[in-house]
Parts: C-alpha cells; sequence; structure tokens
C-alpha cells in the first residue's frame, strides 16, 4: 500500500471513529505513539501494536459519548502522513469538550510506524 493509500484509510478509518480498527489494519507491530508530554494516563511515548491499542481502548472507554469528528484532507510527502482532527466528546466525569489535534505519521514499508500528536 502506497503512503497516499494509507492517508486515505487512515482518515476515513478516524472520521468513523474507527481508531482501533486503523491500527490493526494499517499499523506495523513495533509502531510507536507519541504524546506532547505523559499525563497520568498517557506516556509520552507508548511502543508496540498491542500496547498501542491498550491505549486507544483506554481513550475510547474514557468517553461517554463522541457528537462528532472532524478530519482534514491529509498531506502526504515521501512517507509522511499528516491532518487535523477535531472531536466533540463527552468525557467520563469531565463533561462535554472539544478536542483538536495535529496527527503527524510516517510510513515505512507499507505500514504506520509512528503516529505523533500536537495540541
Amino acid at each position: 500500500m502506497t503512503t497516499q493509500e494509507i492517508a486515505r484509510e487512515l482518515v476515513a478509518y478516524c472520521a468513523k471513529g474507527e481508531f482501533g480498527k486503523a491500527q490493526t489494519e494499517l499499523y506495523d507491530a513495533n509502531a510507536v505513539s507519541i504524546e506532547p508530554y505523559a499525563t497520568p494516563n498517557f506516556a509520552k511515548e507508548t511502543k508496540g501494536l498491542p500496547e498501542l491499542q491498550k491505549k486507544i481502548k483506554f481513550f475510547l472507554d474514557g468517553l461517554d459519548a463522541i457528537h462528532s469528528i472532524k478530519v482534514s484532507e491529509p498531506l502526504v510527502v515521501a512517507n509522511a502522513i499528516s491532518f487535523t482532527i477535531d472531536m466533540d466528546v463527552d468525557m467520563k466525569g469531565q463533561g462535554r469538550m472539544n478536542m483538536a489535534e495535529i496527527c503527524v505519521y510516517e510510513v515505512k514499508d507499507g505500514k504506520i510506524i509512528s503516529e505523533q500528536f500536537f495540541f
């Protein structure tokens, strides 16, 4: 799969809130996830697909509702993908909030090897 094809698939999965499916279908077994900073719930860096899957499950389990997800068109240059995502969600115990991020991905040998989020 080309980087452009991966970008189209990834954006489609994210727009539907199918983040776990995106990981299963598009990520390398040794993929890395990088957050802007560590929090009590998320490490700055998470390594390996099983750990990334636990991370997204923990995030989704912390939601009462997803009202909307808006994903920009992807920008693709060589082996890099980026797009913005804007989610209107109800967080358990925190109420309704907007979450906006820039998402950046690196592709190697037809699989996503890293994701990094900026917010």
